[in-house]
């Protein structure tokens, strides 16, 4: 899979596939990156991208031309361009293992103010946020999804069995997990855990994953409760 990151900073980027899983997947062609600088297709002669807003504001805005011209010049048949923005729609689970079935991604990270809004309308797929907050670019808003939709690429995590009994498979957070020691600081682990019985290992898991669910998202638990409610039905 091909991901393209359209950015004024790619060095910002880079280095992230330099090491562990993805620098793995990169090496062993499972995926790979380019870069696309927008100041490559400014017609100004010091390579400006940016102009002030119109009808006021603070900041500038990053011009339609060069942005456009930039996507223009890699976008392909089937691949995906993807905005990153805080008026986007939230970035799910869902959404990183819908868009791995994809051969090329197009991740544009804006800058300043953001970018025009014609560019979106004109070249844009989807329009996604991380999270309701704003960063000072878009770079590592657009690493995010990358590394997302990486891992659910077959053959990225090596084992296949790490993608199953994530967080947020139908709108549950994973269980607690443990590694040895039993004791370690005088706190012990579940006792159930140690003792074989993979039945009632899988009720205790999916049920501290229904309390945890509950107690740090309740807004999921809502969505689990009412499906059960319905299924039931």
């Amino acid at each position: 899979m091909k991901f393209s990151f359209i950015t004024l900073f790619p060095d910002l980027i880079s280095s992230y596939f330099n090491e562990s899983i993805l620098f793995r997947a990169k090496e062993n062609g499972l995926i790979s990156i380019d870069f696309i600088n927008p100041r490559d297709f400014s017609q100004d002669k010091h390579n400006k991208v940016d102009l002030p807003m119109l009808g006021g504001g603070a900041g500038m805005l990053m011009m339609p031309e060069p942005l456009i011209s930039s996507i223009r010049s890699i976008k392909s048949e089937g691949c995906r361009v993807i905005m990153l923005s805080p008026v986007g729609k939230k970035f799910t689970q869902n959404d990183a293992i819908r868009l791995s079935s994809f051969s090329h991604l197009i991740l544009i990270s804006g800058r300043y103010e953001g970018i025009d809004e014609r560019v979106i309308e004109s070249e844009v797929d989807e329009v996604f946020s991380i999270g309701d907050f704003v960063l000072t670019g878009g770079e590592l808003a657009s690493l995010v999804v990358c590394d997302s939709v990486a891992r659910n690429i077959v053959g990225v995590l090596g084992n296949s069995d790490s993608l199953s009994g994530e967080s947020f498979e139908e709108n549950l957070l994973e269980a607690p997990a443990f590694t040895k020691p039993d004791i370690f600081e005088e706190k012990l682990i579940i006792s159930e855990y140690l003792k074989g019985n993979h039945s009632k290992i899988t009720a205790l898991k999916r049920a501290l994953s229904l309390c945890k669910t509950k107690y740090f998202r309740p807004d999921l638990f809502i969505k689990v409760a009412k499906k059960a409610s319905n299924y039931e039905k």
